[in-house]
């Protein structure tokens, strides 16, 4: 069975104030030609459909022509809700909609229950795991702590009891919206950390074919057969270097896995750029990015007058312009942007502790501090779903 891996089409979302629309459209339209044209027998897309839980009109239009042209090829796609989608809103009319061959799986209730397609040699189980918020599914999976790696894990139990049940030699695919250790993230998937962890082992997908994964932006094979396709597009600069495909992958007769990768059709080069704003104007070797998006980070001593304006007389697509001053190792003048890059909402908090109290946080502190922000993230998952 051919498969076709994506995942993370953000509908509705912009980059940098940049409407995607237009890319995305190009994208679902190159998504149904390889389909057509490279024989796929399925396709999966791992969640994250949409970029919020309530899209714009536009974005929900064009996630309706996707649906209706691939129901026209006559071949069927299973998908499931990530973490930016409402799996409620998703899973509206899924029943009817299944009748069409598009395979909506949105409630994590649903976990052990199979898609079950067929080709010259047997079943192919398909389970979808949507994006399993730990507070608001602990109940369901009867954990005592939830977390990412303990839901995920009751879960693919139900999974793994469904297969029993199936004839030998049943192959199997999940989807599932998660980070996997492992996975290389980037600036634009949205934290979804719960206790101080966010990712789970890949041996939780142990016992099935094949894991088709979303939520990380970047494409990449974490073991033979547990790989995430990335996202078509790019959504923040930080995907500079990101080569955006979807995943081609046949599953043999005894499950063996091929995957090859698909190149996604590219609306705009993306260039990071950095040094004087003098150097940048001049630099012979930036002329290859002179119709990329563009951003620019300037390291000049002082802030230089119209910096926006002048780039954009030579890279007229810049998009982001970043101050970064060239400064001794022991300057203290370093903005509070730079004194926080990288440091997660925990880490700042118990610097912070440490800065007004005069000493860091203690482990039961730091629980605290992790209890609390989980309960914010939890509270913040709640009214998303409620809306």
């Amino acid at each position: 069975m051919r498969l076709l891996h994506t995942s993370d089409w953000h509908l509705g979302r912009a980059f940098h104030r940049v409407s995607m629309l237009g890319a995305q459209a190009e994208f679902i339209g190159h998504l149904v030609t390889t389909v057509r044209e490279r024989g796929v027998d399925a396709v999966v897309v791992s969640g994250d459909v949409y970029d919020r839980a309530v899209p714009p009109l536009a974005a929900v239009e064009l996630f309706d022509d996707a649906l209706h042209r691939l129901a026209d090829l006559g071949v069927p796609t299973v998908m499931i809700s990530g973490n930016h989608d409402s799996a409620r809103r998703l899973g509206v009319g899924a029943g009817l909609i299944g009748r069409a061959g598009i395979h909506l799986r949105t409630e994590a209730a649903a976990c052990g229950t199979a898609v079950v397609l067929r080709d010259d040699f047997g079943d192919v189980a398909f389970y979808g795991l949507p994006y399993l918020e730990p507070a608001l599914v602990k109940d369901e999976f009867g954990v005592d702590k939830p977390g990412h790696e303990s839901v995920l894990a009751a879960a693919m139990d139900r999974v793994r009891a469904d297969l029993a049940t199936r004839a030998l030699g049943t192959r199997s695919v999940v989807l599932a919206h998660a980070f996997v250790t492992g996975g290389e993230a980037s600036d634009s998937e949205r934290d979804i950390t719960v206790g101080g962890v966010a990712a789970v082992p890949a041996g939780v997908f142990d016992g099935v074919d094949y894991a088709a994964l979303g939520h990380l932006h970047g494409c990449q094979t974490i073991t033979e057969r547990v790989r995430y396709s990335g996202s078509p597009l790019p959504y923040s600069f930080s995907e500079a270097d990101h080569r955006k495909s979807m995943w081609l992958v046949d599953l043999d007769a005894d499950g063996a896995v091929a995957a090859e990768r698909v190149d996604c059709p590219v609306p705009r080069a993306l260039a990071r750029i950095r040094g004087k704003l003098e150097e940048l104007l001049a630099d012979p070797a930036l002329a290859r990015h002179e119709e990329a998006w563009v951003e620019a980070t300037l390291t000049d001593a002082v802030r230089p007058a119209d910096p926006m304006a002048r780039l954009a007389e030579r890279f007229p697509h810049t998009l982001s312009l970043v101050f970064d001053p060239e400064r001794a190792p022991d300057d203290l003048d370093v903005s509070y942007a730079q004194r926080l890059a990288g440091r997660s909402d925990q880490e700042i908090a118990e610097d912070f502790v440490a800065h007004v109290r005069g000493a860091a946080p203690d482990e039961h502190e730091q629980g605290v501090l992790r209890d609390a922000f989980d309960t914010v993230r939890a509270d913040e998952a709640v009214r998303e779903v409620a809306r």
